[in-house]
């Protein structure tokens, strides 16, 4: 059996140890509901938060909040002390010294992407929180994902929509705690029209709410990281996802093969893209699968020719074969009314993979 030592740590990372507990004890927490788009609720579930801490005996304020808030919203706001915005000529910026002097326990802050007017002490309203932060005091904040700045162009891509104000990724990796306000889609939707008050569809809103899980999960990632190194402990483990794509005759896959790719990379995992042997595929359903296969062979997936008369033994058969953890397949528009009432192989997929998250996309 080998032998292992425990390794004594030096005096300089002791004392590194101790400046950063030091430093951590010294400064607020910072708390951050993260929207995927506008209408989830971000902005109520900080002034509920906001609530609830006060109802506990914590000292709270509200340092900067949106000018237009639901009914809700503005009834939480009621409840609270607010700070006055300081006016500079037509603009109006938080008053970060005015809460410094209150010092309070806690601070609400809507709005993080916000830019302050010309002649501010600062430019952007995040960095005004890092002044709060370092004087002791918490805040709990709002931002949407569009105004990620290394999520801006991603973001952009699916909405079609520009926007100027950006927080760095790097201030929410300093974040205690990151909520996504994960409402589905549907309550963004308008009736009747299948969008968004901003003009998102269902699918975009998805897309949207994917990105602003993993961006939390890489946020909580970080925290651990932080923790580690503060206490000294070495991190030895890693994340391993598999995830597999099916790919199937009728049915639209790129955006299954995008967001695996997405969730991949996020954890550092494998890519496969599978399918089965289908020589006899009718034109228009040939050059849909061969558009697939290009886009999942461009994002880096191991493409995989399946055999077998049926496609679930199949599927299983080679998840399995390879520890797959995910399988993503869309549901056919084309299922046959013996389909609706027996089942399809969908369903049947997703009763028989144990141990195997099994995602299903709309087509």
């Amino acid at each position: 059996m080998p032998e292992t030592y425990a390794t004594r740590p030096t005096p300089e990372q002791l004392l590194h140890r101790v400046q950063a507990e030091e430093e951590y004890e010294r400064r607020g927490r910072l708390k951050i509901f993260l929207g995927y788009a506008s209408g989830v609720g971000k902005s109520f579930r900080m002034l509920d938060e906001g609530r609830r801490r006060k109802l506990r005996g914590e000292d709270v304020v509200i340092g900067a909040v949106q000018s237009q808030l639901p009914s809700e919203a503005e009834n939480l706001l009621q409840t609270m002390e607010v700070i006055p915005l300081k006016i500079s000529g037509e603009s109006a910026t938080m008053d970060v010294g005015a809460i410094l002097r209150r010092q309070p326990q806690v601070c609400l802050v809507d709005g993080l992407a916000y830019d302050n007017p010309p002649g501010s002490l600062h430019a952007k309203r995040w960095q005004d929180v890092e002044d709060l932060l370092a004087a002791g005091i918490s805040v709990v904040a709002s931002v949407n994902l569009q105004y990620i700045e290394d999520y801006r162009e991603q973001a952009e891509k699916i909405t079609g929509k520009r926007v100027d104000e950006a927080v760095p990724l790097g201030f929410l990796h300093k974040a205690d705690e990151i909520e996504v306000v994960d409402a589905p889609p549907e309550i963004c939707l308008e009736q009747g029209n299948g969008e968004s008050p901003t003009g998102q569809s269902a699918q975009q809103l998805s897309e949207l709410r994917e990105i602003a899980l993993l961006l939390a999960a890489d946020v909580v990632d970080r925290q651990l990281e932080s923790y580690l190194q503060r206490h000294g402990i070495e991190q030895l483990w890693g994340v391993q996802e598999r995830i597999l794509v099916l790919l199937r005759p009728g049915t639209r896959a790129a955006h299954m093969i995008e967001s695996g790719s997405r969730n991949a990379n996020r954890f550092h995992g494998e890519l496969f893209a599978a399918y089965l042997d289908h020589s006899k595929l009718p034109v228009k359903d040939k050059s849909m699968l061969e558009s697939d296969l290009a886009l999942a062979r461009q994002l880096g997936a191991r493409v995989e020719l399946l055999s077998g008369e049926s496609l679930v033994d199949a599927v299983l058969r080679f998840a399995r074969s390879r520890g797959i953890t995910q399988i993503f397949v869309a549901r056919s528009a084309r299922e046959t009314w013996w389909e609706r009432l027996w089942g399809s192989d969908v369903d049947r997929l997703v009763s028989e993979a144990e141990g195997i998250d099994v995602r299903v996309f709309p087509n």
